[in-house]
């Protein structure tokens, strides 16, 4: 195993065997799209290539190997979304795959090169400048380069519906920051008004949300204006982020208020916020600010403009569509400075995104939705605006699995704008496996699912729950019908969290049914969390360092309005909607009955049936039962938590045990270590040194 960084464009995609007799068609950014599509004569645009590729198909039954579309390196800037539909499709004998040729780098962009930089010479603009500023920042005007649709910031976070983002700039290949006070932390909630008090439900106070909150500092008395002025803040929760616009400032007072819907829950005191899209705060390079009333882009450059691009996203939809498509694979692209999704996949069958790197996107890199057996596969994925890989197949009903698989992916820097449950992976239904991937530097969760019999395994999960408490490096939570998944020979450490701090494995508000087994827990505050739930089997990992290494709660029989209500109305609701007394439930999940009982009283639901068995523990913390748990609930046995168990190299992050070690005597199943995390395949032919 290896810890690996983004691999950028070193891969070489060769074509396999079966597609010696394939047709081919080839682009190139020197053709035309009135070309035969030749190798000597290439089409200009895929979207020439994929109307050459129907008419091919219309002529007579896909050759034998099916159909490849060479592209050649080069930039290809997209208007509007690539859409390919069910015409599109090719055979599981004869796929239609859409290939960059072998070491050629092909960028597909949602967004055009902006020029023109020039110095500020507006004295006005200039005194609105910080002092250090003045002289630095350069300004474009878009208009005058055909730029005129700006896109609208929009309330976005947590609980917040996926919106295209606002036109962002990209330099260098990276995202710069939008003019933001504080730069780089956060300014705290100073009070709530007057009057403004209500409870939060668990006996704390929060300010109603059209009361507006006092901010810390004097900061925007510099402001000239207010107007499009946003901020983005943890009002209430650690785990509960949004976007929302500033609509008064009381200079005086330090009172802020907010457009509806204003936020998820109040404002509490003490939480974090900071202030974004404000001229006067453009006082670092990399920022930048758009003027939309004049098109005018200020940007403070980070280097000089001649050692990179300057680009603004512009497209507003996903840079390829598939829609009920089958047997379509896109291997080798860079898909890049869009405002939407990457990739978006709507039913269909076995289309396959394999060897892309996935960058600089306002929302997820990849979105499946529905149909059977896709895979995302040796992708480089960072610096999406909301989650990485979004997966959701079969049919939770009847447990038809779906098949989609997210293999072998290097996931990070993911969530840029909207934070909170925006996962690197993401798997809801039935049936998806998540494997071999390398996830890291993520403000909340990095796998996030929900569903059944998903295999949850081999992953490399490090620096994650950065910016954010109360959250799992691995979540699911509030649903008793969320069972038969397995989480495996997952290495999870190193992992970060504020306030109430994270977990690694959190089976959140009484979720249960999980195999948590063959783990390696190194340096996790708190490791195999189980938050009430019931069912679950901790098996076989080892825990070092971690704080407790198994934590298990009985939240399910708080009396307290906030618990009850979670057991006795929105579990109770998911339970009736999967119909557990009938099959498959009823004979797949034959524990389901068990509630029956709990569900005719009102004492609530004990955290009964939960495993712990076989484990290694060394260093921290072993075990809480608390809230309500007695250790009587759960089975205990053979843990090895009182003898060192002698690691090849603890020092060195190697867990593997020794031929001595005390655990292997007592029955300890060596984990696979070697199978954990990136591995070289055909699309991925090359791992960076540590």
């Amino acid at each position: 195993m290896k810890l690996v960084f983004a691999l950028g464009f070193g891969f070489w995609l060769l074509a396999a065997p079966a597609q010696a007799a394939a047709a081919a068609f080839y682009v190139a950014t020197d053709g035309k799209d009135a070309n035969p599509g030749t190798e000597a004569q290439p089409f200009a645009g895929l979207e020439r290539a994929r109307d050459a590729v129907r008419a091919l198909k219309k002529s007579g039954p896909l050759p034998a190997g099916g159909v490849t579309v060479w592209v050649g390196g080069g930039f290809y800037p997209l208007k509007a979304t690539l859409e390919l539909t069910a015409e599109d499709s090719g055979t599981a004998e004869a796929p239609i795959v859409y290939r960059a040729r072998p070491g050629q780098a092909v960028h597909l962009v949602g967004g055009r090169e902006v020029t023109g930089f020039k110095p500020v010479t507006d004295a006005a603009v200039l005194g609105r400048l910080d002092e250090a500023a003045r002289g630095k920042v350069l300004q474009a005007d878009l208009r005058a380069q055909g730029i005129t649709d700006f896109g609208q910031y929009k309330s976005r976070g947590f609980g917040r519906p996926t919106a295209p983002a606002a036109l962002e700039v990209f330099f260098q290949d990276r995202p710069m920051p939008v003019a933001r006070w504080p730069n780089k932390d956060f300014v705290k909630i100073k009070a709530i008004p007057e009057g403004q008090a209500v409870g939060d439900e668990h006996g704390g106070k929060l300010g109603a949300l059209p009361g507006g909150f006092h901010y810390e500092g004097d900061r925007p008395r510099r402001w000239k204006t207010a107007d499009d002025v946003w901020v983005h803040g943890y009002w209430a929760w650690d785990w509960a982020n949004s976007y929302e616009k500033i609509v008064s400032i009381d200079l005086d007072s330090h009172l802020a208020k907010t457009a509806p819907p204003h936020g998820n829950y109040g404002f509490r005191v003490g939480q974090r916020f900071y202030f974004l899209n404000v001229l006067e705060e453009l006082d670092e390079p990399g920022e930048w600010h758009l003027d939309r009333a004049t098109g005018l882009l200020y940007f403070w450059p980070p280097a000089p403009l001649a050692e990179g691009k300057v680009r603004a996203s512009l497209v507003e939809g996903p840079l390829v569509s598939l829609r009920d498509v089958q047997h379509v694979r896109l291997c080798g692209f860079t898909l890049e400075c869009t405002r939407g999704a990457g990739v978006r996949i709507t039913g269909g069958r076995s289309n396959l995104v394999g060897g892309c790197v996935l960058r600089n996107v306002g929302n997820d890199a990849v979105v499946i939705s529905g149909g059977q057996d896709h895979r995302v596969t040796g992708c480089d994925v960072y610096e999406t605006g909301d989650a990485g890989v979004r997966v959701s197949g079969g049919d939770r009903k009847t447990l038809a699995p779906g098949g989609h698989v997210v293999d072998n992916n290097h996931l990070h820097h993911i969530g840029r704008w909207s934070k909170c449950y925006v996962p690197a992976v993401q798997a809801g239904g039935v049936g998806i496996r998540v494997a071999h991937n390398l996830i890291h530097d993520h403000p909340h969760c990095a796998i996030l699912f929900g569903g059944n019999e998903h295999a949850i395994e081999y992953n490399e999960i490090h620096h994650v729950c950065l910016e954010t408490g109360d959250v799992g490096a691995i979540y699911t939570g509030r649903d008793w019908t969320y069972l038969g998944n397995a989480i495996r020979y997952n290495y999870i450490h190193h992992t970060g969290g504020v306030g109430m701090g994270s977990m690694g494995v959190y089976m959140d508000d009484c979720s249960g049914g999980a195999a948590i087994v063959g783990n390696v827990f190194h340096k996790v505050q708190r490791a195999a969390f189980i938050g009430g739930g019931r069912h679950n089997r901790v098996e076989n990992n080892v825990f070092v360092d971690c704080n407790p290494a198994v934590h298990v709660d009985g939240r399910g029989l708080d009396q307290s309005p906030v618990w009850h209500n979670m057991v006795y109305q929105t579990m109770r609701k998911h339970l009736a909607e999967m119909n557990p007394k009938q099959p498959p439930y009823s004979t797949k999940y034959p524990e389901l009955a068990e509630l029956d009982g709990y569900l005719a009283g009102d004492g609530g639901v004990p955290p009964e049936g939960n495993l712990v068995a076989g484990n290694v523990f060394w260093g921290g913390k072993w075990m809480d039962v608390v809230w309500h748990a007695k250790p009587e609930m759960l089975r205990a046995a053979n843990n090895l938590t009182d003898q060192d168990p002698l690691f090849v190299d603890a020092a060195a992050g190697d867990f593997r045990l020794r031929p001595e070690s005390p655990a292997l005597k007592m029955g300890f199943r060596p984990i696979p270590m070697e199978k954990i995390g990136l591995q070289k395949d055909e699309y991925r032919a090359m791992l960076p040194a540590r």
